[in-house]
């Protein structure tokens, strides 16, 4: 099993998903844990139950501290337990746009509503004036924006007919106890899931001029120039030719410089079967822990071999500027 997601969960009060969350830590198979649970109330119901679950807590009152220098606070207790992750949950604070910006896809939220409906507060009551069947709950990413991060995965909850807004938000904390903790495995784990690395190379691989993606057998590749005469400058492994890993197949100047990668980062670095002869180096995809940037760079330097200098020329050219 790769190494565990570390998780640092925000909270304001009683901290009921963050036990929700710590429980399902407990699991073996769990893809994350909890590393630290960090309140602006050092008076918070939830920070004596995660020091009763083992958990490391750091308390500090926001009262007297302006917004962003607050943040510094919080975002290093954080730091300090080597987090992964920053999870809000009942973490009453809106937060200061340059800290959301420093954990762009690394900080989740809850909001008791079906998003985009009724962002913000009173939720229950808002759903149920508004004559709605069903309310429910969403996890989301957190963006400068209130509420409006991309959705990673929703519950809906029916509203009856005699509900009033107390009734319909207990059954409506079920099912954040139930999707917090799934929606929140599935995305520290995703990077471990051949399709999503699929798409996320074939992001960056088509934000190359003239590029387009086509399968070869078997394998998802990417290719520079025109439909019949374009040349593959890259391709994803996905366990081919009796391999353990995904890994990005992209071409090196030669036999010198794999080896010295090889060599390097034995790690990260392997000579592919078929492909590896041609001068091809694979990069493992499967680590847990891909550094994107770096892939994005081997891509563009994989697609300059190959592209068409009619087509290399303009953009160097444009790089200048």
């Amino acid at each position: 099993m790769a190494e565990r997601a570390r998780v640092a969960i925000f909270i304001s009060g009683r901290g009921s998903n963050m036990a929700a969350l710590i429980y399902a830590a407990k699991h073996e198979e769990c893809p994350f844990e909890v590393v630290l649970v960090a309140s602006n109330d050092p008076e918070a119901r939830g920070l004596a139950l995660a020091r009763a679950e083992g958990v490391d807590t750091f308390a500090q009152s926001h009262k007297g501290h302006e917004r962003a220098a607050f943040d510094e606070v919080m975002e290093d207790a954080a730091r300090d337990a080597r987090a992964d992750y920053i999870v809000l949950a009942g973490y009453m604070r809106i937060l200061s746009e340059a800290f959301v910006s420093r954990w762009k896809g690394r900080m989740l939220n809850i909001h008791p509503s079906l998003l985009p409906k009724y962002p913000g507060l009173d939720t229950y009551a808002r759903a149920i004036e508004a004559g709605d069947s069903v309310s429910g709950c969403t996890v989301h990413l957190v963006t400068g924006e209130l509420d409006s991060g991309p959705i990673l995965g929703q519950t809906e909850v029916a509203i009856l007919p005699d509900d009033t807004p107390d009734r319909l938000a207990s059954r409506i904390l079920i099912a954040e106890h139930q999707l917090y903790p799934r929606v929140l495995a599935d995305y520290v784990s995703r990077e471990l899931d051949p399709d999503w690395l699929v798409e996320k190379v074939g992001e960056l691989a088509l934000e190359l001029p003239e590029t387009l993606a086509r399968t070869s057998h078997g394998a998802p590749g990417w290719r520079v120039g025109t439909e019949k005469s374009g040349k593959f400058f890259a391709y994803v492994s996905i366990h081919h030719h009796g391999e353990e890993a995904v890994a990005l197949l992209v071409k090196t100047s030669g036999p010198d410089e794999m080896a010295a990668l090889i060599e390097a980062e034995p790690d990260l670095y392997y000579k592919p079967a078929y492909y590896g002869a041609s001068g091809w180096i694979a990069i493992r995809l499967d680590t847990g822990e891909v550094d994107w940037d770096h892939i994005a760079g081997w891509l563009r330097k994989s697609w300059s071999m190959v592209a068409p200098k009619k087509i290399s020329g303009l953009i160097a050219i444009a790089e200048e500027f």
